[in-house]
């Protein structure tokens, strides 16, 4: 079944995702920190497959291990010290902490941007700033759609190259790097052609023009209106507790925090719903499916 979430209006994806990343992003909470990642990763996951399980073993978990591992050696202010590097700096455990805390924020980042490149489709933003910036829309849509295309077109180049005996597979090291150049010397002119042929069409049918209309699929729903109110309701919440400092952590000098005790708890809740919103939504979808088949 596919993902019931980004059937809802473009409008509504928007300003959910784009909360979502602000709150990861702003919100240095571990709790918070703990529910974004862990909801963009399963929903990550669930929209993308064994691809996004590969990108996070061999990219993105080495790299927040990285920041971890670097932190404490070139951070040394906190006052628990946990003992002293060989050059007489401490090694303090709000170090620690706050490097991971910059791991988990980078880690949800990314898997966020995941969601938003496989829900926001060029269409959708063409749709959603193509009448109030359509040149930067466009710009947007061409950046979005660029990166696939040149992994597939840098293959068949490559292998269009390898055929002829040009390929990036000869041991010579002199060889191998004058072949890559010329590959990607291919690469740019092929890009730059893309680009010129993209604008051109565009503007030969008269995008950006005043007056000018476009087909579309997106209507609103009652059902958009329903899951705007809660986004909006959620977010509230969750903004008015970080204006109160319900949220509030810090790591430096030393690791204070607002405690999660009496009507605080609330606003964790909404943060939890709304970090799970779209895997409720899909979960709710698929029930509904199974139950009338």
């Amino acid at each position: 079944m596919k993902d019931a979430f980004s059937k809802f209006h473009p409008i509504v994806n928007l300003l959910y995702l784009m909360l979502m990343l602000g709150l990861t992003m702003f919100l240095q909470q571990p709790v918070c920190l703990g529910l974004s990642f862990l909801s963009a990763a399963i929903y990550s996951g669930y929209l993308c497959g064994k691809r996004t399980l590969r990108f996070f073993i061999f990219y993105l978990l080495p790299t927040s291990v990285m920041i971890m591992l670097v932190n404490p050696l070139v951070n040394h202010r906190g006052l628990t010290v946990l003992g002293y590097f060989p050059n007489g700096n401490p090694f303090t455990l709000e170090s620690v902490l706050y490097g991971l805390l910059a791991a988990a924020i980078l880690s949800g980042t990314i898997q966020w941007f995941f969601c938003f490149h496989q829900i926001m489709t060029t269409d959708k933003l063409v749709y959603l700033f193509g009448r109030l910036l359509p040149s930067l829309s466009l710009v947007i849509a061409m950046i979005l759609r660029f990166v696939p295309r040149y992994q597939n077109q840098f293959k068949a180049v490559s292998e269009a190259q390898r055929q002829i005996g040009r390929g990036m597979t000869e041991k010579r090291l002199l060889v191998k790097m004058r072949n890559g150049i010329r590959i990607l010397s291919i690469m740019l002119t092929w890009s730059m052609e893309h680009a010129v042929e993209t604008a051109a069409s565009m503007k030969c049918r008269g995008y950006g023009l005043p007056g000018r209309t476009a087909y579309s699929l997106y209507r609103w729903r009652g059902q958009d209106t329903g899951l705007l109110i809660l986004i909006v309701l959620l977010g509230g919440m969750v903004c008015t507790g970080a204006i109160q400092g319900s949220f509030y952590w810090t790591c430096f000098p030393s690791i204070i925090y607002t405690e999660i005790n009496g009507y605080i708890i609330w606003y964790y809740i909404a943060y939890g719903i709304l970090a799970f919103l779209p895997m409720l939504i899909d979960v709710k979808e698929e029930w509904k499916w199974k139950s009338f088949s």
